[in-house]
């Protein structure tokens, strides 16, 4: 594929990655800047393209994994450390408003009113521990380990959240 072709296919996918970026963001703002990204990432990384992919599918990947690459930097932004028992925890509110994070100490009086089959896993995961290291230690599934640390956040956000 010619540069001219190249160049003339990425401005045709304009309007639908426009689509695509505000689905993803919801904001016209950062759906711009999205796409802004994703063109630029498209052109530096023209050499990796194969003449015969599919054109349109390379672009839109390009562009989701920019907003999920994204999304993970801003919420490592929102990740608190409490110095004395070296625990890290994750900020969980919509709008990420430093003001109304939560405290540490609230947090864990929270984490230690969890039953102890779900609380343990959970104290694990944020120590560090790899859901695999879990389950060995355990002596369950890698699916359970991982299931009782979703359920254990959801009870968590629900009742700091109450």
């Amino acid at each position: 594929m010619t540069s001219f072709e190249f160049h003339n296919q990425l401005l045709n996918l304009e309007r639908s990655l426009k689509k695509f970026a505000y689905c993803l963001t919801s904001k016209q703002s950062a759906a711009k800047d999205l796409v802004q990204e994703t063109f630029l990432k498209v052109l530096l990384n023209r050499d990796k393209f194969i003449n015969n992919e599919n054109f349109k599918a390379w672009a839109f990947t390009i562009m989701r994994n920019t907003f999920i690459n994204n999304y993970r930097r801003n919420t490592q932004k929102y990740i608190f450390c409490d110095e004395i028992k070296d625990s890290h925890y994750q900020h969980v509110n919509k709008h990420h408003d430093p003001v109304s994070a939560y405290s540490v100490i609230e947090i864990t009086q929270t984490i230690e009113k969890l039953r102890e089959i779900y609380r343990v896993p959970l104290e694990m995961h944020i120590k560090g521990f790899k859901y695999k290291e879990i389950a060995d230690l355990l002596g369950i599934n890698i699916g359970t380990v991982k299931s009782r640390i979703f359920l254990s956040r959801k009870q968590l956000n629900y009742q700091l959240n109450a």
